[in-house]
C-alpha cells in the first residue's frame, strides 16, 4: 500500500468542506487552548499571590511530571483510536505491571546486584502487561468481539489479577537504581520526563512516517478499503493492542520507579484521563485522525488543570468536573467539524 492510497483513505475523515483556515485552526485547537489555560493561571497567580504559574521551574516540572503517567496510556491509546478502537483495560494493565515490576525486582534482588535486578523487574513488568494486550486483540481481531466489551473485560480481569497478586495491598521495592529512575533528575529535568519524551518522539515518528503509522490511519479511515487495499487489517489490530499494552506496562515500571511500590489501583483514575488527551488533543472517537503531538496537548490540558485548581486551592473534585466539560467541548467541536466537512 502507498502513501498516496493511504492518503486517499484518510481523506474520507478529512472536513474537505471547510475551509482552509478553519481545518488547520481545529488541528490546534489544544494547543490553543492549553496557552489559554496558561495565561488565565498565569494571571491568577501574579494577582492573587503575587506569583509566577508557569514561570516558576517548580510549578513547570511538577506540570511534567504530573503529565507522564496519563500521556504513557494515552500515547498507546491514540493508536488504537485513530484506528477506530478504544482500550479500557489500560488503566488496570499498568497497576497489574507496577505489581509485578516491584515483585520482580524485589525478588531478583535476593540473587542479583541492584541494577540487573531492576532490569529483571523492568522485563517483568513488561512481559505480563503484553497479556491483556494480547487477549484484547485476538478478541477483537479473531472472535469479533465489540473493542468496548473485550478490552472492559479485560479491564476486570487485569484488576482481579493485580489485586490478587498484591493481597490487595501495595507491594514496597527496595533498590536505589529504581528509585533513581522514577526520581532522578537528567540535567536538572526529571529522569521520568526525559524518558517520556523518547518514547513520545518514537510514537511521533512510528505514526506519522512508517508503514505501521500510515495502516492505522488507513484501518480508522475505512475498514473495507484497508481490506481491498490489502491492509491485514486483524493481524495490524492485534498489533495495536500489543503497543497500548506496552505504553500501560512502561507506565507501569515508572509508577513502580516513582513511588518504589507497586500498586494494583495505580492506574485506576488514569483512564479517563487517557482517552480525555486523545480526544482533546483531536482525535476523533469515529477513528482516522488524530496526532501523537496533539495527545501531548491533550495530557498537558488535564495536568495543567488538575495542578491549576490544586494551586488556586479549589476542591479536587472539581477536578473530575472540569475535564469531563473539556471533554465535552473537543467531542462537539469535532462534531462540529466533521459537519463543516459534509461527513454523515
Amino acid at each position: 500500500m502507498t502513501i498516496h492510497d493511504t492518503a486517499r483513505l484518510r481523506a474520507t475523515r478529512r472536513p474537505a468542506g471547510a475551509p482552509a483556515w478553519v481545518v488547520r485552526l481545529a488541528s490546534f485547537r489544544a494547543w490553543l487552548f492549553l496557552a489559554l489555560l496558561l495565561a488565565v493561571f498565569e494571571a491568577w497567580a501574579r494577582v492573587s499571590y503575587g506569583t509566577s504559574f508557569v514561570l516558576s521551574s517548580y510549578n513547570a516540572q511538577s506540570i511534567a511530571v504530573f503529565a507522564v503517567a496519563p500521556l504513557l496510556l494515552a500515547l498507546g491509546e491514540t493508536f488504537v483510536i485513530i484506528a477506530g478502537g478504544i482500550d479500557l483495560s489500560v488503566g488496570f494493565v499498568m497497576g497489574l505491571s507496577a505489581v509485578i515490576a516491584a515483585q520482580a525486582t524485589n525478588a531478583a534482588g535476593t540473587v542479583l546486584p541492584p541494577f540487573p535486578a531492576m532490569l529483571v523487574g523492568i522485563a517483568a513488568g513488561l512481559a505480563v502487561a503484553l497479556v491483556p494486550g494480547a487477549v484484547n486483540g485476538w478478541l477483537i481481531s479473531k472472535l469479533k468481539v465489540p473493542p468496548f466489551i473485550g478490552t472492559l473485560g479485560m479491564f476486570g480481569v487485569a484488576r482481579g489479577a493485580a489485586f490478587l497478586l498484591a493481597n490487595g495491598t501495595t507491594v514496597p521495592v527496595s533498590n536505589d537504581w529504581l528509585a533513581s529512575l522514577g526520581n532522578g533528575r537528567l540535567l536538572g529535568v526529571p529522569v521520568v520526563v526525559v524518558v517520556t519524551a523518547i518514547f513520545v518522539l518514537a510514537m511521533h515518528y512510528t505514526l506519522s512516517q512508517t508503514r505501521f503509522g500510515q495502516h492505522t490511519y488507513a484501518v480508522g479511515a475505512s475498514e473495507q478499503a484497508a481490506l481491498r487495499a490489502g491492509i491485514g487489517v486483524g493481524r495490524h489490530t492485534r498489533k495495536l493492542y500489543l503497543l497500548s499494552a506496552l505504553c500501560a506496562g512502561i507506565g507501569g515500571v515508572l509508577y513502580a520507579a516513582r513511588f518504589t511500590a507497586g500498586a494494583a489501583q495505580a492506574g485506576e483514575p488514569l483512564l479517563l484521563d487517557s482517552i480525555a488527551a486523545v480526544v482533546i488533543g483531536g482525535a476523533s472517537l469515529f477513528g482516522g485522525s488524530g496526532t501523537i503531538f496533539g495527545t501531548v496537548a491533550g495530557s498537558l490540558v488535564i495536568a495543567v488543570i488538575q495542578y491549576g485548581l490544586v494551586f488556586i486551592d479549589v476542591a479536587p473534585f472539581w477536578q473530575f468536573v472540569s475535564v469531563g466539560v473539556v471533554i465535552i467541548i473537543s467531542v462537539l467541536v469535532d462534531q462540529t467539524q466533521r459537519k463543516l466537512g459534509g461527513e454523515r
